[in-house]
């Protein structure tokens, strides 16, 4: 999120941290670390695709440091809705790159994969989930394979379980979610479950858009002004 960090902190103090733990329960408590000796208490966190769950599950587990929570592109909360993400995913690449998508799932599924094939699968699914996407305004990451492996794994079954949307039970803050409307990640899955559950929720939606608003050629502008709007 760098692009935004640095595009918000022309108005805002703004903290980029980053997670280096291998678990849920160690990142949470390293960015509790990050917040509390770095941040005005409580404050606005703005999280994306697996970080908007993340901050999710951090306002649960510590309220009183949250003032309001960004969501932006966020996963569905519950995986009845997710059935078909990889089939809508796939079937928006050509042949050529299909092909690849799906060998290279095959190779994350082995214990032997390694950190460059996770790179090439990103890229494929980050055109996937795009409308119109401007990859010059993309910035490298250094990705660490052991840490998204287990991670996401922990995090799927928090899903899986019930127990992230059962968290919304403990969020006292505003939650606004920006979704774009070409994102694979169905909006629904994010808007449906977090709406019942939340006394102070809103749904933003972002036309010709996908998972990445602010490297989409015709929601970049929308998508800032009304975070501006938001943080202001």
């Amino acid at each position: 999120m760098k692009p935004v960090a640095e595009a918000l902190s022309a108005d805002f103090g703004i903290l980029e941290p980053f997670q280096t733990k291998a678990s849920i329960d160690g990142q949470i408590e390293e960015l509790r670390q990050q917040l509390i000796s770095n941040a005005d208490l409580p404050a606005v966190l703005i999280g994306h695709s697996w970080g908007a769950w993340l901050v999710f599950l951090f306002a649960s587990r510590y309220p009183a440091l949250v003032k309001k929570l960004i969501l932006v592109g966020s996963g569905s909360f519950e995986n009845k809705y997710n059935q078909n993400l990889m089939e809508i995913r796939v079937q928006r690449l050509n042949k050529g790159d299909r092909a690849d998508a799906e060998a290279l799932m095959v190779q994350l599924s082995n214990e032997n994969s390694d950190v460059k094939v996770l790179e090439r699968f990103g890229k494929l699914m980050t055109m996937a989930d795009s409308y119109d996407y401007l990859p010059d305004l993309d910035c490298s990451v250094v990705l660490n394979l052991a840490i998204h492996t287990s991670v996401w794994k922990e995090a799927a079954q928090l899903r899986d379980t019930g127990e992230l949307v059962g968290c919304a039970s403990k969020i006292k803050c505003p939650v606004v979610a920006f979704h774009g409307d070409y994102d694979s990640h169905p909006m629904v899955g994010v808007e449906q479950p977090l709406s019942e559950r939340l006394s102070d929720f809103k749904m933003v939606k972002l036309a010709k858009c996908g998972h990445t608003p602010w490297n989409e050629k015709y929601a970049r502008e929308e998508f800032f002004r009304l975070l501006k709007f938001e943080l202001e």
